[in-house]
């Protein structure tokens, strides 16, 4: 674990399924931005088979959602 990943993490990862109001997410991860703004670690509690991956600015009530 990296001296960033003991922090909060910045970002949270969701697999997003549907599109539209009807769009699924559910939050598969957590991600940390790195210091100098480049990049990102990322760590995924699970491999989503279906779907894609969306990154968004964490939030402290960051919760699965029927749709964003």
């Amino acid at each position: 674990m990296t001296r960033t990943q003991k922090s909060r993490p910045t970002h949270s990862v969701f697999v997003v399924e549907g599109e539209g109001d009807s769009a699924f997410w559910t939050k598969i991860g957590a991600a940390w931005a790195h210091e100098d703004g480049e990049g990102y670690n990322i760590t995924l509690t699970a491999m989503p088979l279906n779907g894609r991956l969306v990154v968004r600015t964490a939030k402290t009530n960051d919760k699965p959602e029927a749709a964003r």
